[in-house]
């Protein structure tokens, strides 16, 4: 058997929100209290002059937003902690909808004055699916918003959830005096601060200290709607929790660092440590004594300096150790690694074994896709990580002709990623890149300018949808690909893809060829 108190310290989770809400920003002050930082940067800000540690990308840094996932770990009491803040922005959906197939448990952070937006609901929906335990944490306490019970019935409107609060806020805006935290009984008095912890107060809330601290009015004030609380809403159960059926809510105000530890403190207690995952084959528990794992994200250029690829790996049962021989199950061979890594965003150490749940980053020379399994030589096949259809295409053209070499590796590497998919057009041979969204083609035209000093042009093509196509009938296949031969193109796998320009050319072409399936996801 593996370990387990190992396996019971660990805590893997995603953050997930719609853009600008405060993700990035919370992950910078949950770092804080781990001790990896001193001093917590900011996203966008003109008295901080540090960057947030998680957006460590050129482009991150100039822009204000989150592009990747970004990986941290660190220890918290006894407890060592994995955080993955994820891109808010729909053109980087994909990459947040990979990252939750690797990990146990969710934090969604709601901007207290906007309440839920689109994004928010689209992420919950993958989260319900999966039956992943979401806590949600109310940011932005200290500007003006929504009266917090109706902020309550959206969520639970909204994100079809039950909610329970477990801390409750005294006022908000510029009157905001603090939160009185319902899971420990303490009272938190607000004193503003961007870049330290500040001190709470134990207080019996029926007592005449109360109206010491906050006042008689406010105290009573937060007597009644406690009251109300205990009233309307169930218990906290943790079994209610952990089976994704309610989610406790958290105020506070990521930027000046308040209400952060009372949500750490309630997690690392009550969120789930590794769970068992779902192959093909059958169910892999956390504790089986040997080592397995999946792919579910390649990163390239974390070091500018070296043009390496780094494969994130999620462990889902066992030890991984350095050295060790594992396989990869898709080529069928036997792979060591002599330098795996743990992450701090972009600072990097080597580790020499690693316990389920973790995330370790593996060096990748080409070798790995999305989605590939490692194992102790079990044929494993762990799934759910599709790629979906792309939505906007543009034919990529070199501007250089002198950086030819240059770019077809960038191409390559950034193809890696998984963040577009390149298509090459049968008919005349050009490159296509497709993307879900716009925002994407300005990073590739970036990241290769600045990584691989390779520049490129974008030029417009009018394509509705890109969908692969396969059948039994070899002769209608070719019948198939000769009527449509302009509009034929091969994937990096060299599989046939159709690029339909409208949807009705798309329909009728259903239409006449009967034997032709149709697949808009790659996973077929």
């Amino acid at each position: 058997m593996a370990d387990n108190t190992e396996i019971l310290r660990r805590r893997t989770f995603a953050i997930i929100a719609h853009p600008d809400a405060g993700k990035t920003s919370l992950t910078e002050k949950l770092l804080l209290f781990g001790g990896q930082i001193q001093v917590a940067g900011a996203v966008k800000s003109n008295k901080i002059k540090k960057t947030a540690t998680s957006d460590w990308m050129e482009i991150e840094k100039q822009r204000g937003i989150s592009v990747t996932t970004s990986v941290m770990e660190f220890d918290y009491r006894d407890y060592k902690i994995n955080i993955l803040d994820t891109p808010g922005h729909q053109d980087f959906a994909e990459d947040t909808y990979r990252t939750l197939t690797a990990v146990d448990s969710v934090i969604i952070v709601v901007d207290g004055a906007k309440g839920v937006e689109t994004q928010t609901r689209k992420l919950m929906e993958v989260c319900r699916m999966r039956k992943t335990p979401v806590i949600i944490f109310v940011n932005k306490m200290d500007r003006e918003g929504k009266d917090p019970f109706d902020l309550l019935d959206e969520l639970e409107e909204e994100l079809m959830i039950q909610v329970r609060p477990l801390s409750w806020p005294i006022e908000q805006g510029a009157r905001f005096k603090g939160v009185y935290n319902i899971y420990e009984q303490k009272l938190d008095l607000y004193q503003p601060s961007k870049q330290m912890v500040t001190e709470k107060v134990a207080v019996d809330i029926h007592s005449e200290e109360l109206d010491q601290q906050i006042g008689k009015s406010l105290a009573d004030k937060l007597r009644g709607d406690l009251e109300l609380i205990e009233g309307v809403y169930p218990e906290f159960a943790s079994e209610s929790y952990l089976a994704g059926d309610c989610a406790p809510v958290f105020f506070g105000s990521a930027l000046n660092n308040f209400g952060v530890q009372e949500l750490l403190n309630c997690f690392v207690e009550i969120a789930p440590s590794p769970r068992p995952v779902q192959a093909e084959e059958r169910e892999v528990k956390p504790d089986e004594p040997k080592f397995t794992g999946f792919i579910f994200k390649i990163t390239a250029n974390i070091d500018p300096n070296h043009r390496s690829c780094v494969a994130f790996c999620k462990i889902c049962s066992g030890k991984f150790v350095r050295n060790a021989p594992y396989t990869h199950v898709r080529h069928g061979k036997t792979m060591r690694f002599s330098s795996p890594t743990q992450f701090m965003a972009q600072r990097k150490t080597t580790i020499d074994e690693a316990y389920a749940g973790d995330i370790i980053g593996l060096p990748d020379n080409g070798t790995f896709k999305i989605g590939d399994t490692l194992t102790e030589g079990e044929m494993l096949h762990f799934r759910g990580l599709p790629s979906f259809s792309p939505e906007m295409f543009k034919y990529i053209e070199n501007a250089d002709p002198m950086k030819q070499k240059q770019l077809a590796k960038g191409i390559d590497q950034l193809m890696d990623e998984g963040v577009a998919q390149l298509f090459v057009n049968q008919f005349n041979c050009r490159k296509i890149i497709g993307t879900v969204g716009q925002l994407q083609f300005e990073v590739i035209q970036y990241r290769l300018l600045n990584e691989y000093n390779a520049s490129c042009r974008w030029e417009p093509v009018s394509l509705y949808k890109a969908c692969w196509v396969e059948s039994d009938d070899p002769a209608e296949l070719e019948a198939f690909k000769k009527r449509k031969y302009q509009y034929m193109a091969k994937d990096r796998e060299g599989r046939d893809v159709f690029l339909a320009d409208s949807g009705y050319v798309l329909q009728m072409a259903q239409m006449d060829f009967k034997h032709i399936k149709f697949h808009f996801t790659s996973e077929f």
